[in-house]
């Protein structure tokens, strides 16, 4: 726990943190009191943040690589059991949905289409409707799935070999846009722009890409890379993935988080890098800001970067979820004036 000026608390360890690498942190949607945490030990559960408690878990067969809430009281969540699970959390009883053919990577709910969307190793995403057991559709990518998030009608899927596609939600024939990540490296992380203008795409070679679905020359040219996660030694420069990007919807600032323990915030239209947070126990593995933008839950675990026994034995380091609490200094566009 640390503080702020006049003692202030402005950060706290969640308690009873999972006992495996944290896959993705997921907040209430609409509120800043319950989230979401998956976890490599299999778990999913469920944190009351106000009170700072375990409120509930409940278990995959295998490791669980992605999670999302579909309202309040449901989730849902994926992972090497290839099996999609929904947990009724006021129930405290567990669906099987369906099935994807290899493990299922992504769980992404969107509110604006209430639809739920997964996508796989197998090369495919799925479409479901929550309200039924079997899947709406199923439609082929190019490669394994590593990432994807929707905003509005656009669906963005990044997969293996560097592809980047762009779907429409709502006529799902075939995709809108095909790219090519503008990164050199492997895609680690994808998140679209709260105003639905555009994503941010990170990798694993510490670069971060901004860029635009409109396809008019003058707005792609806006598009821009730039390096971060990055940490200059006397005879070098290490260079750290960048695995968990975040927006803040207000302002659509975002924040990224790395193996190299930091936490840096965004303003991705000026260019411009807002703040960085202190240093962490260990790897970012994902992040989360609250939907109102006052909270921001930052997972540390070791990602296995440096191999199972780490020089830096960053292994050993529990893993654990941290919530800080924003402020609009850190998190508002300099430019922006004071609402």
């Amino acid at each position: 726990m640390s503080s702020g000026d006049g003692g202030l608390q402005t950060e706290v360890r969640l308690k009873e943190p999972p006992e495996d690498g944290i896959s993705a942190v997921k907040f209430q949607p609409n509120s800043c009191q319950h989230l979401l945490v998956s976890s490599w030990d299999g778990s999913v559960r469920l944190y009351d943040v106000n009170k700072n408690s375990l409120r509930s878990t409940y278990y995959h067969q295998q490791p669980v690589l992605d999670c999302d809430f579909s309202e309040a009281a449901r989730s849902f969540s994926g992972g090497l059991d290839c099996v999609l699970l929904g947990y009724d959390w006021t129930a405290g009883k567990d669906i099987v949905v369906g099935y994807h053919d290899r493990p299922i990577r992504c769980v992404h709910f969107s509110a604006d289409t209430n639809q739920l969307v997964t996508g796989s190793w197998d090369s495919s995403v799925k479409l479901w409707d929550t309200r039924a057991p079997a899947f709406s559709s199923m439609h082929q990518q190019p490669d394994k799935v590593y990432t994807l998030d929707t905003a509005g009608h656009h669906l963005v899927v990044g997969t293996a070999g560097r592809h980047v596609l762009v779907w429409d939600l709502r006529q799902m024939t075939q995709p809108q846009q095909t790219r090519e990540s503008s990164l050199k490296y492997q895609t680690r992380c994808l998140r679209c722009f709260p105003n639905k203008q555009g994503y941010v795409l990170s990798s694993i070679e510490g670069r971060v890409a901004v860029e635009f679905f409109d396809t008019n020359p003058e707005v792609q040219a806006k598009k821009y890379a730039f390096k971060c996660h990055r940490v200059k030694t006397q005879d070098a420069e290490e260079i750290h993935p960048v695995n968990a990007v975040a927006f803040h919807r207000q302002f659509n600032t975002f924040a990224t988080g790395g193996s190299d323990c930091m936490v840096n915030i965004w303003d991705g239209f000026n260019r411009k890098r807002l703040m960085q947070l202190h240093k962490f126990p260990t790897s970012i593995s994902a992040l989360a800001f609250a939907d109102d933008g006052s909270m921001l839950a930052v997972a540390a675990s070791y990602m296995f970067e440096q191999g199972e026994e780490s020089a830096t034995g960053q292994q050993r380091v529990e893993d654990s979820v941290f919530i800080r609490y924003t402020s609009d200094q850190e998190v508002r566009p300099k430019h922006m004036p004071q609402q």
